[in-house]
């Protein structure tokens, strides 16, 4: 594999893993960034663009940009704990407060703070959105306004696999009167000069790695058999009655993620479009100040020190009502546990079904941010990004 790009002396172990992900790990077209201190240390690419081609398709550029599923949450979650840094939202406020049709159903108590934590109870829609209705910005918070919770909210939490587009999406629009894409281009990608979309612009369409799912190859004996999950796992993502199907299933039948119609739609939970080197450029800037970042409020990061602590403090842990494992998040973002391993255990950030993963580590200084095209069957902890992370980590020893 021609793998491009550079790393700083003392980071060539991630560079050696990430060939690695191509060689033995199933890897297509892939590229991973790392900033520490906000200086870029990382930068690599590789593979061909479209998941579907072989080795002589379009190589995948430094430009390149991908479909980065359920790591959008992490960015999304940023604009709530903004709105509350300027004063512009309570996260211990009532949902209601702001979007008064909300109330219904028994969620008249249901907290901002709940949605970013998964314990709305709201995971699930009594009838799924065809694709065209879960795009239109109509539907699909209608739909959960109206949804009865599944458990009382604040008592336990469970994954939002795709509702979480609604409820946030919704409540930013309420409090502010922009769409949530709107709100990060203006208030956070461009003075960043990220290349990261929530509603891709037409003009950058031609940028996108077409994505797809693969096959993780089989493991050496050597290095002995592959981790299955769990009977009970396994069990609610084959029942079609369960949460774990349910929540996942709130599109039905599943969106074309390379339709440019989702491309250009503002799914919070799951369409956001970036660089790796957008998703770590914006983790570092969570945590400290860029160089040659544009004007930024709070001392030229975007999260004040009571926010960051928000964000990785944790609201909840334990059985996970959706994923069924043990999963820990704080105001939006998971956090490092066995479920989701990240660098340390003060990282914070999101992974994305099939792959891609994102993170800060306000320890070290590091914002990192890892995209492929390839989509394997984990969810949490997919075997490509730990790599680069157990990389990472012995490079910072």
């Amino acid at each position: 594999m021609d793998v491009q790009g550079t790393v700083a002396d003392g980071f060539e172990p991630v560079r050696d893993a990430f060939v690695d992900n191509f060689a033995r790990r199933g890897d297509r077209g892939a590229a991973v960034t790392v900033y520490r201190e906000g200086h870029k240390v990382v930068d690599l690419w590789g593979g061909v663009k479209d998941v579907q081609e072989d080795a002589d398709g379009e190589p995948w550029a430094q430009d390149t940009a991908q479909v980065v599923r359920s790591v959008t949450k992490g960015i999304a979650a940023a604009v709530p704990l903004l709105l509350h840094q300027r004063g512009q939202l309570d996260l211990d406020g009532r949902v209601g407060t702001y979007w008064p049709e909300f109330k219904a159903n028994g969620k008249e108590r249901v907290l901002v703070r709940h949605l970013l934590s998964h314990r709305a109870g709201v995971p699930v829609l009594e009838t799924p959105l065809a694709p065209v209705q879960a795009i239109d910005g109509f539907h699909g918070p209608r739909a959960v306004a109206a949804q009865r919770p599944v458990w009382e909210p604040g008592t336990a939490h469970g994954y939002h696999a795709q509702t979480y587009s609604w409820l946030i999406g919704e409540l930013v629009r309420r409090v502010t009167g922009r769409t949530i894409g709107r709100w990060i281009a203006e208030e956070i990608a461009r003075p960043l000069g990220l290349d990261l979309w929530l509603g891709l612009p037409p003009e950058q369409r031609a940028r996108v790695g077409r994505i797809g799912p693969v096959e993780a190859p089989p493991v050496p004996a050597a290095q002995g058999p592959r981790l299955r999950p769990k009977r009970s796992v396994a069990e609610a993502y084959q029942n079609p009655d369960s949460l774990t199907r349910r929540a996942f299933g709130a599109i039905s039948p599943a969106p074309d993620e390379n339709d440019p119609a989702y491309l250009e739609a503002e799914l919070p939970a799951s369409g956001g479009v970036a660089t790796a080197d957008a998703l770590a450029r914006f983790y570092a800037a969570l945590i400290g100040p860029l160089p040659s970042a544009g004007p930024l409020r709070s001392g030229g990061r975007l999260f004040a020190p009571a926010t960051l602590t928000l964000a990785r403090t944790e609201e909840s842990a334990g059985p996970d009502e959706v994923l069924v494992i043990g999963t820990r998040f704080g105001l939006g973002y998971m956090l490092h546990g066995p479920a989701s391993p990240l660098l340390t255990p003060g990282s914070f950030g999101h992974p994305g079904r099939g792959g891609s993963l994102a993170f800060a580590d306000p320890e070290s200084g590091i914002g990192f941010g890892y995209v492929t095209n390839g989509m394997q069957r984990g969810v949490t902890a997919d075997p490509r990004p730990q790599a680069l992370v157990r990389a990472l980590r012995t490079a910072l020893r």
